[in-house]
């Protein structure tokens, strides 16, 4: 029997913590005088108030999680953190529409950062700063930041981190959950306070640096300009959001890593060498078909491949070029580098690098089995041999990962969209990229697609925000009985 209270009684806590964060954006639109002041204030009372209600009347229950209890909790968390989000959006006017609200918010706390605004500029600064802070909320993982706040109030995190960052690697650096959270966290704040400095530098104003910088290690997109990166024509611009970027794609676990001085285990980990290596492999070709093909110049093809690799490799969905117009065969790269993402452990989504080399090595092992019928060859990795079970594992993530591609993308194109645009939205969406091909470039928006097709993409990114099995677990029949 799953304990319902227990569910309501930590989902509670976390409405709490959204109301405190929507203060935060609150003393944003004071600052700036926005209109935005009040639609914030009240949809942080009602956060608090409804998160303390549930928290209240449940306050008595037996403080244990089980498994099954972790994934209603983690899928739930982003449904009911967007229904709430998307109040100031609909309070203030900003976004009128329901659906259009509540699919900007999901798209922010999944880090997918597709969006249906057709003037940025316009939305006052209090409301641009929430959305990039969902992101930057989203981009750890709310979960992961429960990790460290809910010991305090007696309950274990180890049944939630493990629903929230499913996948094929169990790296444990430290063996208490609690601290992981925390660790993780300070790391992400450095580099974010890192990137803002070095984005203010860059000629950048103090609001838009931060902002960015929330979006750009929450892999996530969002941009305070209805162009992008674009916007800002600075190469040093450009190439810091590119360096940050590849930064979120990394395994955090390296950063502990690299912190400690264990940079052999940085360097000789096989998933950061495919990363590096898919990375630099697709920039060069990119760059030298733009210097080849379009005579564009050497250092501009370099920047804008590296830019355009990187954010969507891992996941961000930044432009600085509308690489629509690029020649076809670019855009179609791009559309598989969709498929790949970043690192396991990062911020990125998709499928991730650590699935793609497995699957390689294995397909690279089978034939050599057919050769040699009676040799046991495990795949292996950093020199460790890979369980049955997890390749089992990855084998069927990745296989129901394209089936359930195959079939959004029909159902969008039921909708009356043409190939490019139903296989690069619903790739963009499972993926949380952003940007996608045709009527949902990068210099186009999702505000076009209708209500169900909106509700539809936004499952999708919840879906590809917690990969896969965990919301398909709570959808199985068998998931709850007794």
């Amino acid at each position: 029997m799953i304990k319902g209270k227990i569910i309501f009684n930590i989902l509670g806590m976390l409405l709490i913590i959204e109301g405190v964060f929507l203060l935060f954006s609150t003393l944003v639109a004071l600052y700036y005088n926005g209109y935005d002041l009040f639609p914030l204030l009240i949809s942080s009372f009602i956060c608090i108030i409804v998160g303390g209600l549930s928290w209240f009347f449940t306050r008595n229950t037996k403080k244990d999680i089980g498994k099954r209890e972790g994934y209603v909790i983690v899928s739930l968390v982003w449904v009911v953190f967007s229904l709430f989000g998307a109040l100031p959006f609909i309070i203030s006017g900003a976004i009128p529409s329901y659906t259009d609200a509540f699919f900007e918010t999901m798209s922010g706390f999944t880090t997918t950062g597709a969006s249906i605004l057709n003037d940025i500029e316009a939305v006052p600064h209090g409301l641009l700063f929430w959305r990039s802070l969902t992101q930057w909320i989203g981009g750890m993982g709310m979960i992961v930041l429960s990790l460290a706040i809910l010991p305090i109030f007696g309950f274990g995190g180890m049944q939630l981190f493990f629903a929230e960052v499913p996948g094929p690697t169990n790296d444990k650096f430290h063996p208490r959950v609690n601290e992981i959270a925390r660790r993780l966290w300070i790391i992400y704040i450095v580099l974010t306070a890192a990137e803002t400095i070095l984005l203010k530098i860059g000629g950048m104003s103090w609001f838009d640096a931060v902002n960015h910088s929330f979006t750009t290690m929450a892999t996530g997109g969002y941009s305070t300009k209805q162009d992008s990166i674009a916007y800002f024509n600075s190469p040093f611009i450009h190439y810091t959001i590119a360096v940050f970027m590849i930064l979120a794609g990394v395994n955090f676990t390296l950063f502990y890593y690299a912190i400690h001085l264990k940079f052999r285990k940085v360097v000789n980990d096989e998933e950061f060498r495919f990363y590096i290596g898919f990375l630099l492999f697709f920039t060069i070709v990119i760059a030298g078909y733009l210097v080849l093909h379009d005579g564009v110049g050497v250092e501009k093809s370099f920047r804008d491949a590296l830019f355009q690799v990187s954010s969507i490799m891992t996941t961000t969905g930044y432009v600085t070029v509308n690489y629509v117009l690029w020649t076809p065969f670019i855009p179609i790269i791009l559309l598989v580098l969709m498929f790949i993402g970043g690192s396991a452990g990062s911020t990125a989504g998709s499928i991730k690098v650590i699935r793609i080399s497995l699957l390689l090595k294995n397909s690279w092992l089978e034939l050599k089995r057919m050769f040699h019928p009676n040799a046991i060859i495990p795949v292996r990795i950093n020199g460790k041999s890979v369980p049955s079970q997890i390749l089992s594992n990855m084998l069927a993530f990745v296989v129901i990962y394209m089936l359930i591609t195959i079939i959004s993308t029909i159902i969008m194109a039921s909708m009356g969209y043409d190939l490019s645009t139903s296989l690069s939205a619903v790739a963009t969406s499972i993926g949380n990229i952003g940007p996608g091909l045709g009527q949902v470039g990068p210099v186009e928006n999702f505000s076009h697609i209708p209500v169900f097709g909106k509700w539809f993409l936004a499952f999708l990114m919840m879906i590809g925000r917690l990969e896969i099995f965990t919301v398909l677990m709570i959808l199985s029949p068998a998931f709850w009985r007794k």
